[in-house]
């Protein structure tokens, strides 16, 4: 299956903004914010690398159109920020980061998207295809029984969703797994804050900080404390910065304030893969990978 194929399944693709106005929305508490991620959400995901002391400046000018995420919003004794896990898959030949490392025009990647130190359900499965600068991104909840039949069996799970866009990214992402070949291969977790626009239909900020990672070959998406290694290595960022900066928007509309934002805080945008940045580590600590993988992966950093 070539990754042509991922843009042309029969999942719908979300309503868009157009306008990014605020019309036709009822008036909702400030720092409440009531969006979940559609199951197919396309945009555009613009990242920087930024110093610590840039977040208080950055929040105080997005408040006045932005309020916390649910995550953030309860996360009150860490300052908003919340864990994230990410358990990712690729190939036996590590076919996904290859094509990351090389930048091809046509990419994707797998995972299974957690909360916090001991996660619970619903999880979420995760594929983001990128086009150019244009993020398509598929998503479905799952619950335990979900993941351990994708982890035993090379048939069809049997609990599937009973809601039709949820099942259909479910059964994309097993037949994903099952034409490459993908397993996990690393779980990443990091510290996020997170607001949502309350102007616009959809737009995100969030800044990232504490990148850690874990070798892990089997579905498990709990972190171990006591195996998680640092990644956040000053070598990953441009001078002077330890924080990811992310903005995310349709394609349709790119908010007039996110625009000021880069204006006005002089950022430059960069690439930034904490998939490859936790995955080269693995791969230097553990003589190439051999040990975990059972095969010396031929993958050049650059």
């Amino acid at each position: 299956m070539a990754n042509e194929e991922l843009s042309t399944t029969t999942i719908e693709k979300p309503a868009e903004s157009q306008s990014g106005s605020v019309s036709g929305k009822e008036n909702k508490p400030r720092g409440v914010k009531e969006f979940s991620t559609p199951s197919t959400l396309e945009r555009f995901e613009l990242k920087y690398t930024i110093p610590s002391f840039l977040v208080d400046p950055i929040v105080d000018f997005i408040k006045p159109y932005c309020s916390y995420d649910s995550f953030s919003l309860k996360s009150v004794t860490t300052d908003n920020y919340y864990k994230v896990n990410s358990l990712y898959f690729d190939t036996p030949e590590f076919l996904f980061i290859k094509k990351r490392i090389t930048r091809a025009e046509n990419r994707f990647n797998m995972r299974i998207r957690s909360y916090g130190d001991n996660p619970v359900p619903p999880y979420f499965l995760e594929i983001k295809q990128r086009r150019g600068d244009t993020i398509r991104k598929f998503r479905a909840k799952c619950e335990d029984t979900f993941i351990q039949e994708l982890s035993t069996s090379a048939l069809k799970p049997m609990h599937f969703s009973s809601i039709e866009k949820e099942r259909k990214n479910q059964e994309l992402f097993f037949n994903l797994m099952q034409t490459y070949c993908a397993n996990p291969v690393v779980l990443v977790q990091y510290m996020r804050k997170a607001f949502v626009s309350d102007v616009d239909d959809y737009a995100r900020v969030t800044f990232d900080r504490a990148l850690r990672y874990m070798p892990q070959t089997a579905f498990n998406i709990f972190p171990v404390e006591q195996s998680m290694c640092p990644s956040d290595f000053q070598t990953n960022y441009d001078d002077g910065c330890s924080i990811i900066l992310e903005l995310k928007c349709y394609t349709s509309y790119v908010p007039l304030w996110m625009i000021d934002l880069v204006r006005k805080f002089q950022l430059r945008r960069r690439g930034f893969s904490k998939y490859s940045n936790c995955l080269r580590p693995v791969f230097d600590r553990y003589a190439v990978a051999k040990e975990i993988f059972g095969r010396v992966p031929t993958i050049e950093f650059n």
